[in-house]
Protein backbone atom coordinates (compact mmCIF):
# COMPACT_ATOMS: atom_id res chain seq x y z
CA UNK A 1 0.00 0.00 0.00
CA UNK A 2 1.25 3.26 -0.69
CA UNK A 3 2.12 5.91 1.94
CA UNK A 4 -1.05 7.48 3.37
CA UNK A 5 -1.24 10.13 5.85
CA UNK A 6 -2.95 9.26 9.34
CA UNK A 7 -5.57 12.52 8.78
CA UNK A 8 -6.35 10.69 4.88
CA UNK A 9 -6.76 7.72 6.90
CA UNK A 10 -9.35 9.25 9.11
CA UNK A 11 -11.53 10.83 6.82
CA UNK A 12 -12.24 7.94 4.91
CA UNK A 13 -12.67 5.91 8.51
CA UNK A 14 -15.67 8.66 9.22
CA UNK A 15 -17.34 8.21 6.08
CA UNK A 16 -17.46 4.30 6.70
CA UNK A 17 -18.55 4.85 9.98
CA UNK A 18 -21.37 7.46 9.08
CA UNK A 19 -22.51 4.69 6.49
CA UNK A 20 -22.73 1.84 9.45
CA UNK A 21 -23.59 3.99 12.10
CA UNK A 22 -26.71 7.24 11.61
CA UNK A 23 -26.01 8.22 15.07
CA UNK A 24 -22.36 9.40 14.04
CA UNK A 25 -22.33 13.27 13.72
CA UNK A 26 -19.17 15.24 12.82
CA UNK A 27 -17.80 18.81 14.58
CA UNK A 28 -15.09 20.72 12.82
CA UNK A 29 -14.32 24.27 13.47
CA UNK A 30 -13.93 25.67 9.51
CA UNK A 31 -10.78 23.20 9.04
CA UNK A 32 -12.59 20.20 7.51
CA UNK A 33 -10.75 20.55 4.22
CA UNK A 34 -7.36 20.03 6.30
CA UNK A 35 -8.94 17.81 8.90
CA UNK A 36 -10.28 15.38 6.07
CA UNK A 37 -14.04 15.67 7.83
CA UNK A 38 -14.86 17.12 4.45
CA UNK A 39 -15.09 13.90 3.65
CA UNK A 40 -17.85 12.72 5.66
CA UNK A 41 -19.47 16.36 5.32
CA UNK A 42 -20.08 15.67 1.54
CA UNK A 43 -21.72 12.04 2.18
CA UNK A 44 -24.06 13.23 5.40
CA UNK A 45 -24.23 17.42 5.30
CA UNK A 46 -27.46 16.49 7.93
CA UNK A 47 -24.69 15.31 10.06
CA UNK A 48 -22.00 17.68 10.03
CA UNK A 49 -21.43 20.65 11.85
CA UNK A 50 -19.07 23.49 11.08
CA UNK A 51 -18.89 25.78 14.43
CA UNK A 52 -16.14 28.34 12.84
CA UNK A 53 -13.11 29.15 14.71
CA UNK A 54 -14.56 28.52 17.96
CA UNK A 55 -12.66 25.72 19.36
CA UNK A 56 -14.15 26.23 22.96
CA UNK A 57 -17.77 26.26 21.57
CA UNK A 58 -16.70 22.99 19.73
CA UNK A 59 -16.16 21.22 22.61
CA UNK A 60 -19.28 22.43 24.30
CA UNK A 61 -21.40 21.64 21.16
CA UNK A 62 -19.96 18.05 21.18
CA UNK A 63 -20.86 17.55 24.96
CA UNK A 64 -24.30 18.52 24.48
CA UNK A 65 -25.05 16.13 21.28
CA UNK A 66 -22.83 13.34 23.74
CA UNK A 67 -25.58 14.09 26.27
CA UNK A 68 -28.32 14.06 24.09
CA UNK A 69 -27.53 10.80 22.76
CA UNK A 70 -25.40 11.51 19.80
CA UNK A 71 -21.94 9.77 18.52
CA UNK A 72 -19.79 13.29 18.10
CA UNK A 73 -16.23 13.03 16.59
CA UNK A 74 -14.84 16.90 17.01
CA UNK A 75 -12.06 17.54 14.60
CA UNK A 76 -9.24 20.59 14.45
CA UNK A 77 -5.44 20.77 14.69
CA UNK A 78 -4.57 19.32 17.98
CA UNK A 79 -2.94 22.51 19.03
CA UNK A 80 -6.13 24.09 18.90
CA UNK A 81 -8.23 21.30 20.12
CA UNK A 82 -5.81 21.03 23.39
CA UNK A 83 -4.66 24.12 23.79
CA UNK A 84 -7.86 27.13 22.88
CA UNK A 85 -10.51 24.41 24.50
CA UNK A 86 -8.48 22.48 27.07
CA UNK A 87 -11.14 23.96 30.17
CA UNK A 88 -14.13 22.44 27.57
CA UNK A 89 -12.37 18.92 27.37
CA UNK A 90 -11.62 18.44 31.06
CA UNK A 91 -14.98 19.79 32.58
CA UNK A 92 -17.74 19.64 29.59
CA UNK A 93 -16.39 16.44 28.55
CA UNK A 94 -14.10 14.28 30.70
CA UNK A 95 -15.61 15.09 34.27
CA UNK A 96 -18.68 13.86 33.02
CA UNK A 97 -17.03 11.42 31.19
CA UNK A 98 -19.28 11.89 27.96
CA UNK A 99 -18.66 10.12 24.96
CA UNK A 100 -17.49 12.33 22.44
CA UNK A 101 -14.33 11.61 20.92
CA UNK A 102 -11.38 14.15 19.56
CA UNK A 103 -9.45 13.04 16.72
CA UNK A 104 -7.41 15.64 16.23
CA UNK A 105 -4.90 16.18 12.99
CA UNK A 106 -1.56 18.01 11.86
CA UNK A 107 0.05 17.27 15.04
CA UNK A 108 4.03 16.91 15.85
CA UNK A 109 6.73 18.85 13.91
CA UNK A 110 5.43 17.63 10.71
CA UNK A 111 3.17 20.10 10.26
CA UNK A 112 5.87 21.72 8.79
CA UNK A 113 5.91 25.11 6.90
CA UNK A 114 3.04 26.03 9.71
CA UNK A 115 5.96 26.56 12.19
CA UNK A 116 5.93 26.26 16.03
CA UNK A 117 2.23 28.41 16.60
CA UNK A 118 0.75 25.10 14.82
CA UNK A 119 3.00 22.12 15.86
CA UNK A 120 1.82 20.60 18.88
CA UNK A 121 4.27 18.64 21.09
CA UNK A 122 2.72 18.71 24.35
CA UNK A 123 -0.85 17.43 23.28
CA UNK A 124 0.14 13.68 24.34
CA UNK A 125 1.16 15.27 27.98
CA UNK A 126 -2.16 17.49 28.15
CA UNK A 127 -4.36 14.45 27.25
CA UNK A 128 -3.09 12.00 29.18
CA UNK A 129 -3.13 14.15 32.59
CA UNK A 130 -7.20 14.34 32.69
CA UNK A 131 -8.58 11.60 34.26
CA UNK A 132 -11.60 9.32 31.88
CA UNK A 133 -9.38 10.23 29.03
CA UNK A 134 -8.38 7.81 26.51
CA UNK A 135 -5.35 8.49 24.54
CA UNK A 136 -4.26 6.63 21.04
CA UNK A 137 -1.78 7.45 18.62
CA UNK A 138 -2.11 5.48 15.19
CA UNK A 139 1.08 4.57 13.28
CA UNK A 140 -0.22 4.19 10.05
CA UNK A 141 -3.39 3.98 8.24
CA UNK A 142 -4.90 0.33 9.20
CA UNK A 143 -4.19 1.30 12.72
CA UNK A 144 -5.87 4.64 12.23
CA UNK A 145 -9.21 3.07 11.02
CA UNK A 146 -8.87 0.42 13.28
CA UNK A 147 -8.80 2.93 16.21
CA UNK A 148 -11.33 4.87 15.11
CA UNK A 149 -14.05 1.87 15.08
CA UNK A 150 -12.57 1.42 18.41
CA UNK A 151 -13.10 4.67 19.68
CA UNK A 152 -17.20 4.36 18.29
CA UNK A 153 -17.75 1.19 20.15
CA UNK A 154 -16.07 2.35 23.33
CA UNK A 155 -18.02 4.67 25.61
CA UNK A 156 -16.04 7.43 27.06
CA UNK A 157 -13.60 10.17 26.31
CA UNK A 158 -11.36 9.53 23.55
CA UNK A 159 -7.97 11.51 22.18
CA UNK A 160 -7.01 10.51 18.48
CA UNK A 161 -3.73 12.34 17.31
CA UNK A 162 -3.28 12.60 13.85
CA UNK A 163 -0.88 13.79 11.04
CA UNK A 164 0.13 15.59 7.86
CA UNK A 165 2.42 13.76 6.93
CA UNK A 166 2.46 10.02 4.81
CA UNK A 167 3.60 7.53 6.58
CA UNK A 168 4.76 4.09 5.58
CA UNK A 169 1.79 1.18 5.73
CA UNK A 170 3.27 -1.01 9.31
CA UNK A 171 -0.18 -3.19 8.96
CA UNK A 172 -1.62 -5.66 7.29
CA UNK A 173 -5.70 -6.13 7.39
CA UNK A 174 -4.69 -9.06 9.42
CA UNK A 175 -3.74 -6.56 12.30
CA UNK A 176 -6.02 -5.77 15.01
CA UNK A 177 -5.85 -2.91 17.45
CA UNK A 178 -6.28 -3.33 21.31
CA UNK A 179 -6.55 -0.54 23.76
CA UNK A 180 -3.74 -0.94 26.16
CA UNK A 181 -1.87 -3.55 23.77
CA UNK A 182 1.55 -2.87 22.56
CA UNK A 183 2.19 -4.30 18.77
CA UNK A 184 5.68 -5.89 18.68
CA UNK A 185 7.09 -5.01 14.92
CA UNK A 186 10.23 -7.37 15.64
CA UNK A 187 11.68 -9.36 18.52
CA UNK A 188 15.37 -8.78 20.03
CA UNK A 189 17.03 -9.32 23.16
CA UNK A 190 19.60 -6.36 24.07
CA UNK A 191 17.12 -3.72 23.75
CA UNK A 192 13.56 -3.01 23.24
CA UNK A 193 12.40 0.24 21.12
CA UNK A 194 9.02 1.89 21.62
CA UNK A 195 7.84 3.73 19.78
CA UNK A 196 4.36 5.31 18.35
CA UNK A 197 3.01 7.59 15.61
CA UNK A 198 4.95 8.51 12.73
CA UNK A 199 7.86 7.31 14.89
CA UNK A 200 7.30 3.33 14.66
CA UNK A 201 8.01 3.01 11.30
CA UNK A 202 11.99 4.34 11.80
CA UNK A 203 11.82 2.49 14.67
CA UNK A 204 11.56 -0.49 12.95
CA UNK A 205 14.00 0.58 10.13
CA UNK A 206 16.92 1.32 13.41
CA UNK A 207 16.32 -2.62 14.51
CA UNK A 208 17.59 -3.70 10.91
CA UNK A 209 20.59 -1.20 11.21
CA UNK A 210 21.37 -2.39 14.46
CA UNK A 211 21.87 -5.96 13.53
CA UNK A 212 24.98 -5.01 11.75
CA UNK A 213 26.10 -3.24 14.85
CA UNK A 214 26.02 -6.56 16.82
CA UNK A 215 22.60 -5.48 18.70
CA UNK A 216 19.32 -7.54 18.42
CA UNK A 217 16.14 -4.76 19.08
CA UNK A 218 12.70 -5.88 19.87
CA UNK A 219 10.49 -3.23 18.74
CA UNK A 220 6.87 -2.33 20.17
CA UNK A 221 4.41 0.02 18.36
CA UNK A 222 2.80 1.49 21.36
CA UNK A 223 -0.36 3.24 19.75
CA UNK A 224 -2.40 2.91 23.39
CA UNK A 225 -0.93 5.67 25.33
CA UNK A 226 -3.67 5.86 28.33
CA UNK A 227 -3.96 2.76 28.94
CA UNK A 228 -0.52 2.25 28.53
CA UNK A 229 0.81 -1.46 27.91
CA UNK A 230 2.53 -1.89 31.37
CA UNK A 231 3.02 -5.47 30.78
CA UNK A 232 4.65 -5.53 28.29
CA UNK A 233 6.99 -2.62 29.51
CA UNK A 234 7.54 -4.50 32.43
CA UNK A 235 8.61 -7.71 30.50
CA UNK A 236 10.47 -5.47 28.20
CA UNK A 237 13.03 -3.99 30.58
CA UNK A 238 12.80 -7.73 32.41
CA UNK A 239 13.65 -9.61 28.80
CA UNK A 240 16.38 -6.54 27.43
CA UNK A 241 17.40 -5.05 29.97
CA UNK A 242 17.06 -1.60 28.17
CA UNK A 243 14.73 0.45 26.64
CA UNK A 244 14.68 3.57 23.94
CA UNK A 245 11.24 5.57 23.78
CA UNK A 246 10.77 7.32 20.24
CA UNK A 247 7.63 10.20 19.76
CA UNK A 248 7.03 13.08 17.82
CA UNK A 249 6.05 14.74 20.89
CA UNK A 250 8.20 17.05 23.97
CA UNK A 251 10.33 14.14 26.01
CA UNK A 252 8.38 15.81 28.50
CA UNK A 253 5.10 14.15 29.58
CA UNK A 254 4.70 11.82 26.64
CA UNK A 255 5.30 8.35 25.75
CA UNK A 256 9.12 8.65 27.18
CA UNK A 257 7.49 9.82 30.25
CA UNK A 258 4.78 6.97 30.25
CA UNK A 259 7.40 4.16 30.04
CA UNK A 260 9.84 5.68 32.24
CA UNK A 261 6.80 5.34 35.17
CA UNK A 262 6.55 2.39 34.56
CA UNK A 263 9.71 1.17 34.38
CA UNK A 264 10.96 3.14 37.69
CA UNK A 265 8.40 1.73 39.29
CA UNK A 266 8.32 -2.29 38.23
CA UNK A 267 11.19 -2.49 37.12
CA UNK A 268 14.63 0.30 37.12
CA UNK A 269 16.68 -0.35 33.59
CA UNK A 270 18.63 2.31 31.46
CA UNK A 271 15.98 4.48 29.30
CA UNK A 272 16.53 6.95 26.72
CA UNK A 273 14.18 9.33 25.00
CA UNK A 274 14.13 9.90 21.45
CA UNK A 275 11.84 12.99 20.87
CA UNK A 276 10.97 17.14 21.03
CA UNK A 277 14.19 18.28 23.62
CA UNK A 278 11.69 20.64 25.44
CA UNK A 279 12.00 23.28 22.55
CA UNK A 280 9.24 24.81 20.62
CA UNK A 281 9.86 23.89 16.48
CA UNK A 282 10.10 25.75 13.82
CA UNK A 283 8.79 26.53 10.32
CA UNK A 284 10.70 24.17 7.15
CA UNK A 285 10.02 20.94 5.59
CA UNK A 286 8.69 17.75 7.47
CA UNK A 287 11.72 15.80 6.54
CA UNK A 288 13.97 18.55 7.47
CA UNK A 289 12.34 19.14 10.88
CA UNK A 290 13.03 15.44 11.44
CA UNK A 291 16.41 15.73 10.85
CA UNK A 292 16.80 18.77 12.71
CA UNK A 293 15.17 17.83 16.05
CA UNK A 294 16.96 14.13 16.39
CA UNK A 295 13.75 12.04 15.30
CA UNK A 296 15.44 9.54 12.76
CA UNK A 297 16.49 5.97 12.30
CA UNK A 298 20.21 7.11 12.93
CA UNK A 299 18.69 9.21 16.31
CA UNK A 300 16.93 6.03 17.51
CA UNK A 301 20.41 4.01 16.49
CA UNK A 302 22.45 6.69 18.41
CA UNK A 303 20.13 6.25 21.44
CA UNK A 304 19.48 2.09 21.28
CA UNK A 305 23.81 2.23 21.25
CA UNK A 306 23.85 4.56 24.57
CA UNK A 307 21.38 2.31 26.43
CA UNK A 308 22.94 -0.40 25.62
CA UNK A 309 26.52 1.04 26.93
CA UNK A 310 24.85 1.80 29.99
CA UNK A 311 22.78 -1.75 30.48
CA UNK A 312 26.68 -2.78 30.13
CA UNK A 313 29.07 -0.66 32.40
Amino acid sequence: MANQATRDAYGLALKDLGERNKNVVVLDADLSKSTKTNVFAKAFPDRFFNVGIAEQNLMGTAAGLAAAGKLPFVSTFAMFATGRAFEQIRNSICYPKLNVKIAATHAGLTVGEDGASHQSVEDIAIMRAVPNMTVIVPADGTETRQAIDFAAEYQGPVYIRLGRAAVPDLFGEAYQFQLGKAALLTDGVDVTIIACGIMSAPARQAAGQLISRGISARVLNMASIKPLDKEAVIAAARDTGAIVTCEEHSIIGGLGSAVAEVVVENCPVPLERVGVMDTFGESGTPGDLLKKYNLTEDAIVAAVQKAVSRKNA
